[in-house]
Parts: C-alpha cells; structure tokens; sequence
C-alpha cells in the first residue's frame, strides 16, 4: 500500500497557484474527480500529471504527499509522487502552476493548450 506523508506540518508540501487552482476547476468540471503524479521520469514525466482520480495506479512505489482542498471542488485532489522521487525533494514545498504550451498527452489538460508546471521552494530546516 502507498505510503502517505504526515499532514501536521505548518508548511504545506504542495499548494497550487490561482491559475493551477482554476485549471483544476474546469478539469473537475469536465472530467469528474482528479488526482496528481509527480515522478521522477525524464522528459514529461518530471512534470505533475492530472489524471481522473484512480486512473494511474499507485502502489509502495509511491507516496501521498497531499489532499489538496480546491475551492469549487466537492472532494479533495490527491497529489502523489514516486518514492525516489520524494527521496530528492523531501525537503521543498511543491507549487504546482500552469503555463502555455502542450504538455504530455496523457495529462488532463493537454488539449487545453497549457500545461502544469511543479516549481520548489526549499522548506526551512
């Protein structure tokens, strides 16, 4: 089973921009219930991925970094990277935004022509 990081910390590990925030809002509209990935991969694969909630398979080789509360969306939006992704990135807070450009073309938003972007601020120690 995945694991899932405590939720305690003062800092949040993953909060979206408006923009992200508002993108989510017209995906949920458009596609019911939404999760994140967030791997390791190269290429698109280093970016977040929105998928319909339960559509990529999680499993020990992940972890449940956050249920993000969107405004506007009934239940929450599960955000999970690769364990050895988290490896690296432990110790930043992930802001999920939005620019234009095509992304992957298994991401939600793709045919929106705008893409989701993960930016890091390193959490103080």
């Amino acid at each position: 089973m995945a694991e899932q990081i405590p939720q305690y910390e003062e800092t949040p590990r993953v909060e979206l921009t408006p923009a992200a925030a508002d993108l989510v809002r017209h995906l949920r509209a458009t596609h019911g219930p939404l999760m994140f990935h967030q791997s390791g991969g190269c290429c698109d694969g280093s970016a977040p991925m929105c998928y319909p909630e339960g559509e990529f398979r999680t499993g020990n080789s992940d972890v449940l970094l956050a249920e993000l509360q969107v405004e506007g969306v009934a239940e929450p939006v599960t955000f999970w990277m690769s364990r050895s992704q988290y490896e690296v990135w432990s110790h930043t807070r992930l802001i999920v935004d939005v620019m234009a450009g095509r992304g992957s073309g298994f991401s939600l938003e793709a045919p929106e022509g705008v893409r989701f972007l993960t930016r890091s601020r390193v959490v103080d120690a």
